[in-house]
Order: structure tokens, then C-alpha cells, then sequence
């Protein structure tokens, strides 16, 4: 017997009907062999290569994709990167740069922000995009304003930090 789960690497087969039709001669090998319980089960998927594991590289974690969503559901969006690979998209990672949100049919860049091939699940972002931009460009102006206020130290300041020193040093 040929379990469903034992029938494609990456779709969620519901039915054989699915993939195959009644006649259909497929490569099966046997996964394992119950000689007391006279049973046998025999894999499908297991005579090809795992495509999880080019996708594991492909499609790893902060890696960034474009492509269009593919189907709004009650709690995100789908989308396609290739025939294989369903990414999910939470409604909070759908948010554009203006505030709204991405629409069905809608093609944008998404970067990967979970990826398991065990459990064969990729979870991706739109939002990740422009937020880290927008924090790299924060953190650079940031900088910019500290290093202008380091210029600006006056010697009473460095007269402070000299007597605080001083002080520390005193009470060890």
C-alpha cells in the first residue's frame, strides 16, 4: 500500500485521485516490510530526489523573491514562487510602504522569513522589505547626529568625566 503522504515531496495530496488514475503504473520502493502483520508499504515520492533540499538553499531564510499573491485567505495571502514552493503571507507582513495592502493578482517582492523543510512550510514577507530599509536608514542618521554631538564636547564636560573617574577610582 502507497500511503498519500508517500505520493508527492511537495503537494498535499487530499485524494489519490490527485496525482493518479486508476491503471497508472508508478516506481515505488518498499519503506517497510511487517512480515508478522503481512504488511507492506511502499513509497512513491522516495524514488525521486527531494526538491526540499535545493529549495532549502534557493529559498532560504532573509532571501528576497518577486512574485504576485496569489489567493487572499482569512488570515494572509498565498503565493506562487514556482510550481512546487506555496508561501504563505500573514495579513500584518501584506502592509505596502503607503499603509495599504498588497491585493490578489498584485506582484511586489517578498523576502523569506521562515523557511522548514521538515514541515515543508515557507512563510514570507512584504512588509520586511521596506521596514528594514527604513531602521538601516534610522540608525545611519542616528549615527550621523552622535558623532556631530561628539564634536561639540566642551572641556567642562571633559573636566566632569575626569573628576567622575577619579571618584571610581578612589573607591576601589
Amino acid at each position: 500500500m502507497v500511503y498519500i503522504s508517500d505520493l508527492s515531496w511537495t503537494k498535499k495530496v487530499k485524494h489519490p485521485s490527485e496525482v493518479l488514475t486508476l491503471g497508472d503504473k508508478i516506481d515505488v520502493i518498499v519503506l517497510e516490510l511487517d512480515v508478522e502483520g503481512r504488511k507492506l508499504s511502499l513509497g512513491h515520492k522516495q524514488t525521486m530526489d527531494n526538491p526540499w533540499d535545493k529549495y532549502e538553499k534557493e529559498f532560504a531564510v532573509d532571501t528576497t523573491h518577486t512574485t504576485a499573491i496569489t489567493e487572499i485567505v482569512d488570515k494572509g495571502a498565498t503565493i506562487h514562487f514556482n510550481e512546487d514552493i506555496v508561501a504563505f503571507v500573514p495579513s500584518r507582513h501584506l502592509e505596502k510602504e503607503d499603509g495599504s495592502k498588497l491585493k490578489k493578482g498584485e506582484e511586489s517582492t517578498f523576502k523569506i522569513i521562515e523557511f522548514s523543510k521538515e514541515f515543508k512550510r515557507v512563510v514570507a514577507s512584504h512588509t520586511v522589505t521596506f521596514r528594514e530599509q527604513e531602521m538601516k536608514n534610522v540608525k545611519r542618521a542616528a549615527k550621523k547626529v552622535a558623532a556631530s554631538n561628539a564634536d561639540k564636547a566642551t572641556l567642562g564636560d571633559l573636566d566632569a568625566l575626569a573628576n567622575l573617574k577619579e571618584q571610581m577610582d578612589n573607591d576601589k
